[in-house]
């Protein structure tokens, strides 16, 4: 399990990092912490990093991920890491993506923790951190009457507010996070590891969303998923158009019968008033086509039977004529 923490300043990134810690027994990485902890022991790095700080500079990305190497070199990594407040921008997610190949650690999660700006200024300025161990707490979500000391430590040293954790950089500090850092949300997306989980419920509540988060596929797995399932419910509209057109036939049948039924009573109208309808149907021509048959058939037997005669009576005569001998007169 090897898990990037996203989220605006204030989100609860470092709070559920350590709870994640106790959970699954892997280590939270701080990029803070790894400078501060440079800089005391004075190694390479931690010079560097602390020359930078000294002249007001950024600290290079270069710096920082040689120290998350050192840091991932270590034996308690082998089982998962927590990145909490890297990587800021698109080039430091560039160059941890290129960093983990290398020594065969690639990230399986990062989880987007979503709060709205106006409870980030009120998480921002109620925050107070243990200046030995580094736990975070905060005045909002303390037991009323508690003392503002470490309940981690033995010593139980009293809680500070870090310098930038105040209203008047808050601000600042979300403007550069949106400028930033948001990006990463498409670059993780595109990369099907992200998660997303709303971070402004109690404390307990985001730990469960959180972990159920991580047992969750990510958000490209998905939607991959739910395109795989979108043949089946394109049958659908198939149904619903062959409803259609059912719905379509069985009223275009009632429309004709409609008419059907208006002819017929307007016929019957017609000849209840002795007139002969204007038009019929197709029913009553067949019909009266049938009745006119054999009499149309008796009056062209009729009319061939005429002419036949005709025919015969021309020659009929010819041969009366030829029969009977002409009488003829003499002139006396």
């Amino acid at each position: 399990m090897r898990i990037v923490l996203l989220g605006a300043p204030g989100s609860g990134k470092g709070t559920q990092s350590q709870r994640l810690v106790q959970r699954f027994g892997i280590p939270q990485i701080s990029t803070g912490d790894l400078l501060r902890s440079a800089v005391k022991r004075e190694t390479p790095l931690g010079i560097a990093a602390k020359d930078a700080m000294q002249a007001g500079k950024l600290v290079d990305d270069s710096i920082v991920l040689g120290m998350i190497r050192e840091r991932l070199a270590q034996p308690d990594t082998a089982a998962g890491f927590i990145l909490d407040g890297f990587p800021r921008n698109l080039a430091q997610a560039n160059a941890l993506d290129a960093m983990l190949r290398e020594v065969g650690q690639p990230l399986t999660a990062v989880v987007l923790m979503e709060v709205d700006n106006a409870e980030l200024t009120r998480r921002i300025a109620g925050r107070r951190s243990c200046p030995s161990c580094g736990t975070v707490y905060n005045i909002y979500s303390m037991t009323l009457g508690s003392d503002l000391r470490c309940t981690n430590c033995a010593e139980r040293p009293a809680l500070i507010q870090r310098p930038d954790d105040n209203e008047e950089t808050v601000v600042h500090r979300l403007r550069v996070y949106d400028e930033q850092t948001k990006p990463l949300i498409d670059y993780y997306r595109g990369k099907r590891l992200l998660r997303t989980i709303d971070a402004q419920a109690e404390v307990d509540e985001v730990t469960t969303a959180l972990v159920s988060a991580l047992s969750q596929p990510a958000e490209g797995a998905a939607r991959r998923a739910s395109a795989k399932r979108k043949p089946a419910a394109k049958k659908k509209p198939a149904a619903k158009k062959a409803v259609a057109k059912t719905g379509a036939k069985r009223a275009s049948a009632t429309r004709r019968g409609k008419a059907a039924a208006k002819r017929g009573s307007a016929a019957r109208k017609t000849a209840r008033k002795g007139k002969a309808p204007a038009r019929r149907t197709a029913t009553a021509k067949k019909t009266a086509s049938r009745k006119a048959a054999p009499r149309r058939k008796s009056i062209a037997k009729r009319a061939t039977s005429r002419r036949a005669v005709a025919k015969r009576r021309p020659a009929a005569r010819k041969t009366a004529a030829r029969r009977t001998p002409r009488k003829t007169s003499r002139r006396r």
